[in-house]
């Protein structure tokens, strides 16, 4: 399937934030498509090919009420990136690893310090260099935290709890990451000898591409509530994080996408991709998947909590400070490329479901059991990190977010291919343009950052501002970038 094809298919309008993709548009489709954008996304949303692979993931057995989309939609490999799907274990619903995505359990973590953008900006070079040099970043770059083959296996089923015990963070960072830096269930024997020899130097490093690590400062509150309660306000200085599980992950996506390709037949499963190859959650098959791909996750969750303890070293250094007194504390990590089991009330009943998020974010609401205490009222922080020269956001979740299986969008989505944006940024110093504007960035090399460029993406704020007003997540601030390193 091509990325570049316009696509010309059925979309009907369901409100200001919402299109229809019915069930009718091909045979074999299970459910309508349901895609959260707004009149102006629509034309970039045509452009390439995502809302046939929403059409596509409709096909598979058990899904549930809808193949959703955020307002981030781009062409991804099977599931658009952007896509949300929700399969119904109890009556043979399946998981699919492009569902999930090759970086399994790329995601996000904020965190808080006590500074203010006038500390900071008279030490941003230092701070910027300082990170850059103290973490490692790129293609197969290589970590200072090195374990032994029997460590990683551990590693593997413990995740940030891991690392934490090693003395790479604290106790309390676990009480505010997703399923506490470890979904249970995780099988270091479904992972194989070649994901293991990818993932063993690169713990505690951020990766290559769109991952990175960003200073930030919070330009605008909408909630003060909230943001009290996440202990943020305007002027506020923030550390987020961007990374997943590097070889490890894309490797364990590789041998089970290719895998299961054999699964389809055997199972008399029908799709019109096969990278939407995929076997029965309760199958053999099914179970090894979700056995690696919880180790991956784990893998990735230990990894965000080894950046940070080594950008907590690197602020401490360049400010004089003790870990009280800069106050940098974790708000929250979550996953935006993930497959969880989860229950969810659906047609009047409470069903175990298999919800695939892949480019989006979880959103629980207010209350929620899942939620640590202190964010009992004010929902998930859910955190969407946008392109580096214009902002950031921390949303929380809603109740209307039922609707999504408490799904939101996971960041500002791609417009331009890697390729194309290298093309754009042919004669330019995308470094110097964004020194410009206040912002020092350092990167592995200088396609990095034409791939990278804010142009490569849509307005964060634009795409925000659709799951805001259509309920499923609530602005509570903004956020824009002072100082970045990519990999």
């Amino acid at each position: 399937m091509s990325e570049k094809t316009q696509w010309n298919g059925h979309l009907e309008k369901i409100d200001d934030y919402r299109w229809r993709i019915p069930k009718s548009y091909k045979t074999g489709m299970r459910v309508d498509g349901v895609i959260y954008a707004s009149e102006e996304m629509v034309k970039a949303i045509r452009s390439d090919k995502a809302a046939e692979q929403v059409a596509n993931v409709a096909f598979l057995p058990g899904i549930v009420k809808y193949s959703l989309a955020m307002p981030d939609i781009h062409w991804g490999y099977g599931f658009c990136i952007g896509g949300v799907a929700a399969t119904d274990i109890d009556t043979g619903g399946v998981i699919s690893p492009g569902g999930v995505g090759f970086d399994i359990n790329c995601g996000v973590r904020l965190v808080k310090t006590n500074l203010k953008e006038e500390d900071v900006r008279p030490k941003l070079k230092d701070l910027v260099y300082g990170l850059y040099n103290n973490v490692p970043a790129g293609v197969g770059s290589k970590g200072d935290i090195k374990i032994s083959p029997q460590e990683e296996r551990k590693l593997l089923v413990e995740g940030a709890a891991w690392v934490v015990k090693k003395g790479y963070g604290r106790q309390e960072d676990l009480d505010y990451t997703e399923e506490r830096g470890a979904i249970k269930g995780a099988d270091p024997d479904a992972v194989s000898d070649r994901a293991y020899e990818r993932g063993k130097n690169q713990s505690g490093t951020l990766g290559s591409g769109n991952h990175f690590m960003e200073v930030q400062v919070i330009d605008e509150v909408y909630d003060k509530e909230a943001a009290a309660v996440f202990g943020l306000a305007a002027g506020a200085v923030t550390l987020m994080i961007h990374s997943g599980s590097r070889g490890l992950g894309y490797q364990v996506c590789d041998d089970y996408a290719r895998g299961m390709i054999a699964t389809l037949s055997k199972f008399g499963i029908n799709v019109p991709d096969r990278q939407l190859a995929c076997a029965p959650v309760n199958s053999e098959e099914g179970k090894r998947y979700l056995g690696a791909m919880r180790c991956a996750a784990n893998y990735a969750w230990a990894n965000r909590q080894c950046l940070m303890h080594l950008a907590r070293g690197v602020f401490e250094k360049v400010f004089g400070m003790g870990p009280k007194d800069l106050g940098m504390d974790l708000i929250y990590d979550v996953a935006h490329n993930i497959a969880k089991i989860e229950k969810h009330s659906e047609g009047g009943k409470e069903r175990t479901l298999c919800v695939h998020r892949k480019g989006a974010t979880r959103a629980f609401p207010p209350g929620h059991p899942d939620l640590p205490p202190r964010y009992k009222k004010t929902g998930q922080p859910v955190i969407i990190p946008g392109d580096m020269g214009r902002n950031s956001y921390l949303l929380a979740g809603t109740e209307k977010a039922k609707e999504t299986f408490y799904s939101t969008c996971h960041g500002a989505g791609r417009l331009m291919s890697r390729s194309a944006a290298i093309k754009a940024g042919m004669g330019r110093s995308i470094k110097a343009e964004l020194e410009k504007k206040g912002i020092v960035v350092m990167s592995t090399g200088r396609e990095t950052l034409a791939e990278e460029m804010p142009e490569a993406y849509k307005d964060v704020n634009e795409v925000v501002n659709v799951v805001h007003n259509a309920g499923i997540s609530r602005k509570v601030a903004r956020m824009r970038p002072l100082g970045v390193i990519k990999g």
